[in-house]
């Protein structure tokens, strides 16, 4: 779909097929500021979109795998945090690549918190499905029929992800042919897919949240006959231990890896240190640490 700069002007385009909620969608279709700038609209197709699979901060419903050593409402905080600086970080990668950014969202109804709480210039898309894999499919579905060239749908649990990684998988989709790009977590699964067309096979019989989420991934696009290119690995923020690493690398100088230059992340940072030193994080980590086996 090529935006006209009438349609650029009012920033958005109707989706005519009805998403999962059962409710018509508008997307608002974010833009970079040097574009604002130049007064041009580039043609989308040209575009990678990339999408963060974002949930609402709700005390008790969300980051629970962290309660403990957080409490609920710290937890909550985390969450929102988090979702600050994968935004920043997206648009961070928009300086070095084609590339906008978005959040695919749940639960149904939350599109006001996450309006008071990220950039204008990052876009919306309710995503509600009963499983993780067609919550993923409906929001690469949306962006690739709106027209962007290409989809790279992202975590929520990995605020220090180098930018350079995200710019790496728009360029690595930019090139001719179709492929995935995968960026492999720690856990065995993926903080990153990507792709150019809606490949529903890829998400299909996963064993979602376990350690063979990305090797059944490849196998599928294996059978699909799909090249993947796959990004250095990172990991996930989802328990004490991953805690414990975050803490290391935002506030002890330990990096997680010493390639490639991790964000700043400076919203977890300033929440992180707060909690650390106001209100003894380092200690409970430990504590929870300890009551489940870990060094």
């Amino acid at each position: 779909m090529f935006l006209s700069g009438s349609s650029c002007r009012t920033q958005a385009i109707e989706i005519a097929k009805r998403p999962l909620s059962g409710r018509k969608m508008r997307l608002t279709v974010p833009r970079r500021a040097n574009e604002l700038a130049m007064g041009e609209c580039p043609d989308v197709r040209s575009v990678c979109a990339i999408a963060v699979m974002a949930k609402a901060s709700i005390a008790g419903k969300t980051k629970t795998r962290l309660v403990p050593p957080l409490t609920e409402d710290e937890a909550a905080m985390v969450n929102t945090v988090f979702l600050r600086d994968a935004a920043d970080n997206i648009l961070s990668a928009a300086a070095f690549a084609s590339i906008s950014g978005w959040m695919a969202y749940a639960p149904a109804g939350s599109k006001p918190f996450f309006k008071t709480h990220l950039p204008e210039s990052i876009g919306l898309i309710e995503t509600v499905a009963p499983t993780l894999g067609e919550c993923l499919l409906h929001a690469a579905s949306t962006l690739l029929r709106a027209g962007h060239g290409a989809v790279c749908l992202i975590n929520s649990d990995s605020p220090t992800l180098p930018t350079g990684y995200l710019v790496t998988a728009a360029t690595a989709l930019a090139a001719p042919g179709d492929r995935v790009v995968l960026g492999p977590s720690t856990d065995g699964g993926y903080y990153l897919i990507g792709m150019k067309r809606p490949h529903p096979h890829l998400f299909e019989d996963i064993a979602w949240s376990t350690d063979r989420v990305l090797s059944q991934t490849m196998a599928r696009a294996e059978a699909l006959g799909l090249p993947v290119f796959q990004l250095p690995t990172w990991y996930d923020v989802d328990d004490a231990e991953t805690l414990q690493v975050l803490i290391h690398e935002m506030l002890d100088g330990q990096p997680f890896r010493h390639v490639g230059t991790p964000t700043p992340a400076t919203w977890t940072r300033r929440h992180l240190s707060k909690l650390v030193q106001e209100f003894g994080l380092q200690g409970r980590v430990r504590g929870s640490r300890a009551v489940s086996g870990l060094p």
